[in-house]
């Protein structure tokens, strides 16, 4: 059986998933489907590419909007959304319908956007979960991203309450439950090359 081509990559802010992504598409000889997703969706829906990308999960736009906008009347957690909640649906579905495209293409890593809820019932497709304790992966951002302590500590919480807030509003799920991924590192615990490596190897052994 050949190696695995498809990785979803899911990783909370801090994690280093914007590092082990790339990194782990190129061992793999695969795409790195991050920034393209953005324009496929600008193509699909007939927008232009800066308002897909705002609007893009992994850039953090609708997920702003999202936490800001159903916090408060609980749509977060099944309340009705709003008419402007179903324009981002449509950018939600276009979103799905072009991971699913690309992993039954064969091939691509893709980072973020649910794809390990998008592509849950893929039996080809390994699910990865990045993630680590908060203090750490507050370091690991200063470290990475070059902000202080108070931005790092203020991404941290944003990020982390936003994308919680858009898993469970459109999947009614908890993106931080074990049992949505094949593999699950604290990627503050061991250096990041260590966790491509270690990625790279469950890919080549996924069980089908």
């Amino acid at each position: 059986m050949p190696p695995m081509t498809i990785v979803t990559v899911s990783a909370a802010y801090g994690a280093g998933g914007a590092t082990v992504g790339p990194r782990l598409a190129e061992r793999l000889g695969v795409p790195f489907l991050d920034r393209a997703i953005p324009s496929e969706v600008a193509q699909r829906l007939a927008v232009p590419l800066k308002e897909a990308s705002a609007r893009d999960e992994s850039l953090g736009g609708v997920l702003s909007r999202l936490v800001q906008r159903l916090a408060p009347v609980g749509l977060a957690f099944g309340a009705e959304p709003s008419k402007e909640a179903i324009d981002e649906d449509q950018y939600r579905r276009a979103t799905e319908a072009i991971i699913r495209e690309h992993a039954e293409a064969g091939d691509g890593v893709i980072l973020g956007r649910a794809g390990a809820l998008v592509l849950g019932d893929d039996p080809g497709v390994l699910h990865v979960r990045l993630d680590g304790p908060r203090e750490r992966r507050i370091e690991q951002a200063i470290r990475l991203e070059g902000v202080d302590r108070e931005e790092a500590e203020q991404r941290l919480d944003a990020s982390d309450r936003a994308r919680e807030s858009y898993v469970r509003h459109f999947y009614h799920a908890d993106a931080r439950a074990p049992e949505h991924y094949h593999l699950v590192i604290d990627s503050t615990a061991v250096r990041l090359d260590a966790v491509v490596d270690t990625i790279v190897l469950a890919a080549g052994s996924r069980v089908r």
